[in-house]
């Protein structure tokens, strides 16, 4: 819609100066009772044009909006996509620890080393979950 305004614009522009010469020069050619009709024509170019001006000023508006929801949109999923992976962050890091099976890691020979894992695990992300919504991030 704003390349089709444009291009009515560009095809008004000559025909307003072309009009405005008709209907204000002394042309043999043009009798002078025909000159009204001109100024007529040329009147109506003009309120033409400036619609048109309006016409595309209303449409960039809108494509600014559209944009702009169109961002924040994308900034909301952003946004969760970002909380999700940092509460993955540090769970994986515990993970990696406890799943390098060396021959002399304590955690690994203690009864309750598994269930303390996964304690540790649960208690990361409750941390987390708690101090993202006491930072408004939820």
């Amino acid at each position: 819609m704003k390349h089709n305004i444009v291009t009515l614009r560009r095809f008004l522009n000559p025909q307003r100066e072309i009009l405005n010469r008709l209907s204000r020069d002394d042309l043999e050619l043009i009798k002078k009772s025909n000159r009204i009709y001109f100024r007529d024509i040329y009147d109506h170019v003009v309120r033409i044009q400036d619609l048109s001006e309006s016409i595309r000023d209303i449409v960039s508006g809108t494509l600014d909006t559209y944009l702009s929801v169109t961002s924040n949109r994308l900034n909301e999923v952003m946004k969760a996509l970002t909380i999700v992976s940092t509460l993955f962050l540090p769970l994986s890091f515990v993970a990696g620890v406890f799943g390098m099976n060396f021959k002399y890691m304590p955690e690994l020979n203690w009864p309750w080393g598994y269930p303390l894992a996964w304690v540790l695990f649960v208690a990361i992300t409750i941390g987390m979950v708690m101090f993202f919504k006491r930072r408004d991030w939820l």
